[in-house]
């Protein structure tokens, strides 16, 4: 994709729920770089609204979608839990069609999130996992100041069936 592309970043609708299904499933047939399904393409579409709704709402968690043309290209987000010991803890997850790797969109949307963290009073950390295989990610969230804390052997399997290696990665929010 060599031309300039007019993309805007958003926060997620609940009526964006179905876009939303058909391209995380589009992602998933693409790649499998994806170590979770983060919004699980057999959830029902009203759930998935619902949920949507809630993050929209929420003043600790975020979903971002990257749009061109009116679609939904791809995704960001950070999620807490309601555990108050580990609520301080922002699980980052970035996903892009195919068409739109390697041109920058990954870095902006990264430091979207980035500078929303920095501007909650809750989250003082964000963590991510992410394939040993997958370098060109690794290396974004390595320009963001991401360290890797831990080597999961085997945790997630490929669309062959072989295990693959899983980092977790993390940086503090001060």
């Amino acid at each position: 994709m060599a031309e300039d592309i007019d993309v805007t970043i958003r926060e997620a609708l609940p009526e964006d729920a179905s876009q939303i299904v058909e391209v995380s499933k589009t992602i998933g047939d693409q790649t499998e770089f994806l170590v979770a399904d983060e919004y699980g393409e057999n959830m029902p579409i009203h759930l998935l609204e619902n949920q949507l709704e809630t993050i929209h709402d929420s003043d600790n968690q975020l979903l971002l979608v990257a749009v061109v043309e009116e679609q939904i290209v791809g995704s960001a987000s950070v999620r807490t839990s309601e555990e108050k010991r580990v609520s301080h803890i922002g699980e980052v997850g970035i996903s892009l069609l195919k068409d739109y790797w390697g041109i920058g969109l990954g870095s902006v949307l990264l430091e979207e999130l980035m500078d929303w963290s920095q501007q909650t009073e809750k989250i003082r950390r964000l963590e991510l996992t992410v394939q040993k295989q997958n370098e060109r990610a690794i290396h974004l969230y390595e320009k963001f100041g991401f360290q890797t804390e831990a080597v999961m052997t085997r945790g997630a399997s490929g669309d062959d069936g072989r295990f693959l290696d899983v980092l977790l990665m993390s940086k503090m929010i001060d």
